[in-house]
């Protein structure tokens, strides 16, 4: 089987929720007013909330959802096949993921800003808003751990992608400054910006001294460096502190500064790295040499698939982002759909690309099956593959392959660091919250809140060893990742489910793919938690033990509540929709 016929697949279905289903939504289920004063006015003070051009917004949210996850989810999910990893993103796209994007934007923007962890206060209570914030706080810590891994990793194998990334810094402040102090246009610039940052990869994948290799910089693989460390143990350390120092500096900067111009120039750089793989997909005409079902696997796709492909299918990090930073920069409560729902279509084109990428990019069934032998064998490869498997779409338009690669990790590096630093930002959040829930005033100080995201998180990717040596954190957590995450997404699919009986609306948009996504995530999380991780079975995790069982039991006590609230005959006391 071509190719193509996956991509034209799945681009129609996508294009269909976005122009149908989305709009049922907008106006007959979230009811947008377009004459509905949004928190980026109504509270404007150019820090946080700022009113922003559509455009630029969906931007920053999707660039800020779309991270390494909605590649690596599916990368790794081909393990089973290529029918369920592609159907699970297409129906979680449509019908779970914009529902979830769309509605919590909507949510927070109907109730002042709020993130979706401090709106369980008000629509079931005050004890499931503290155990919400814990989960969300656990999970943003999890983001952490898990993104600054991989970009650590990908700097540390790609060395020519480094001085692209680091270029995009300075030209993202230099474009906030030109647009918000001057009144620029920002399209132009940002294209510029992306120009010089491809034009900078290409010549450092053929120019060794404008690669930033640290492992080489510290005697080469193999060799010890300080403290008795090897190369590429202390090369990864040291853009581990790198990056937690950046994300300090960038998550506290009024969003203007960095995040906006930062994230439109990235959403730039997605629409056209879709493109250019896109292209090259239909350039190259490659066949599709993995099996539709993998028969074979050692371990079974019901229900793992559900919480393997979280990002590209539904992702709970989206609640956050739609709720802590999206709607507060919402000019107009119906540019909603355009930045939530949209959103979302753009990460599931993200995430078809992804498996289209990985399944063409094996000569043979036979080498597939050789990379693929077992669950744990593609989740190692799974991101290696898909680099090596967009550059060689790209090669079919022409671009050499040492230079797409670059150009590959450029993008998803980006991405990730994208990601990386709004959760940060939103993890200050939340730790502010429970300073002023719990009267710990240093706690809801900026640079306190921040101070503590970074510490932690830099000691959980650090931390622990694992399979993957010093500072394996990253990568112990990433199983436990999709679960909360998947959790996440369906406690907040709940709460919009209560929201909007509250209001007398149909419920059922949201409540059905929260029941499906609930009943998936604590059938995989309880069979982890109990049979895989605990201490008492073979080969038991500590670490995935311990945050494992605390979300699982935070994420089963916010349930039965928020049922609890929405079985109520008129579902709590009505409110009014404005």
């Amino acid at each position: 089987m071509n190719g193509i016929w996956l991509a034209v697949f799945g681009i129609i279905v996508l294009a269909l929720g976005y122009r149908y289903y989305s709009k049922f939504l907008a106006e007959k289920i979230y009811k947008l007013d377009p004459n509905y004063t949004t928190p980026a006015h109504k509270y404007k003070d150019g820090v946080d909330f700022v009113p922003t051009n559509k455009w630029v917004l969906w931007g920053h949210h999707f660039t800020s959802v779309a991270g390494a996850a909605p590649i690596l989810g599916p990368a790794i999910a081909v393990y089973w096949g290529w029918l369920p990893a592609l159907l699970w993103v297409l129906l979680g796209t449509v019908f779970a993921a914009g529902v979830h994007d769309f509605g919590t934007l909507v949510l927070s923007v109907r109730h002042k800003g709020q993130s979706v962890g401090t709106l369980a206060n008000t629509l079931i209570g005050q004890r499931a808003k503290i155990l919400f914030l814990f989960i969300i706080l656990i999970l943003v810590l999890m983001v952490n751990a898990v993104f600054a891994w991989v970009i650590a990793n990908l700097f540390i194998t790609n060395p020519s992608a480094v001085l692209s990334v680091f270029i995009q810094i300075p030209l993202a402040i230099w474009i906030g400054y030109t647009v918000y102090k001057k009144q620029g246009s920002m399209l132009l610039p940002s294209l510029a910006a992306l120009a010089v940052m491809y034009l900078t990869a290409i010549v450092a994948s053929y120019v060794p001294a404008l690669q930033i290799d640290l492992v080489s910089y510290f005697g080469g693989e193999g060799s010890t460096s300080l403290f008795g460390a090897s190369a590429t143990s202390m090369a990864f350390f040291v853009w581990i502190i790198i990056l937690m120092v950046y994300v300090y500096i960038a998550s506290t900067m009024p969003v203007w500064k960095l995040l906006q111009p930062r994230d439109f120039i990235n959403s730039h750089q997605l629409v056209v790295g879709l493109a250019i793989l896109y292209l090259g997909l239909l350039f190259s005409n490659p066949e599709v040499t993995a099996p539709v079902n993998n028969g074979t696997a050692d371990t079974s796709w019901f229900p793992l698939l559900f919480i393997t492909i979280a990002c590209g299918a539904i992702s709970g990090f989206h609640g956050l982002v739609s709720s802590g930073t999206s709607s507060k920069q919402l000019d107009k409560e119906t540019d909603a759909r355009f930045v939530g729902y949209l959103g979302a279509v753009g990460e599931g084109a993200l995430a078809l690309i992804s498996i289209i990428a990985v399944v063409t990019f094996f000569p043979t069934a036979g080498d597939f099956t050789n990379t693929y032998s077992g669950f744990a064998e593609a989740s190692g490869a799974g991101l290696g593959v898909f680099v090596q498997g967009a550059a060689q779409l790209a090669t079919g338009l022409g671009i050499p392959a040492q230079a797409a690669a670059t150009i590959v990790s450029v993008i998803v590096v980006s991405f990730a660091a994208t990601t990386l630093d709004s959760s940060v930002r939103l993890m200050r959040y939340i730790i502010s919250e429970l300073g002023t829930e719990y009267n710990v005033p240093a706690l809801t100080k900026t640079h306190v809140a921040t101070t503590v995201a970074v510490v932690s998180s830099a000691a959980l990717t650090l931390i622990p060893e694992g399979p993957k040596g010093f500072g394996s954190g990253g990568y112990l957590l990433w199983p436990l990742f999709g679960t909360s995450n998947q959790l996440l997404a369906g406690i907040s699919l709940l709460l919009i489910s209560v929201w909007l009986k509250r209001l007398g609306r149909n419920y059922w948009p949201a409540m059905i793919p929260m029941i499906f996504l609930m009943f998936m995530t604590l059938w995989a999380m309880i069979s982890q938690v109990l049979t895989d991780w605990a201490p008492w079975v073979e080969g038991s995790d500590w670490l995935l033990f311990t945050f494992g069982a605390l979300i699982m039991v935070f994420a089963i006590w916010i349930t039965i509540t928020a049922i609890s609230v929405l079985m109520k005959e008129d579902g709590g006391k009505v409110e009014k929709s404005n």
